[in-house]
């Protein structure tokens, strides 16, 4: 099997249409959705600046993605 990870930049509350889209056009099958959760400075909270999107892929194919 071969895999590729994608890197997915994003803002959590605006992001989502953007994300379906993405994710719709892999052409392989998603194994996970790993979030970055990035502390923010001065704050108590913390965000998710982008996710790795791990993708399986079918054997022949060279990218799963047209992104």
């Amino acid at each position: 099997m071969k895999y590729k990870v994608h890197r997915f930049p994003l803002k959590m509350t605006q992001d989502q249409t953007r994300l379906e889209d993405f994710l719709n056009n892999l052409r392989g099958e998603v194994v996970s959705i790993i979030p970055n959760v990035a502390p923010v400075l001065f704050s108590l909270h913390a965000q998710v600046d982008f996710l790795l999107i791990v993708e399986k892929i079918a054997p022949g194919e060279k990218h799963g993605s047209t992104h």
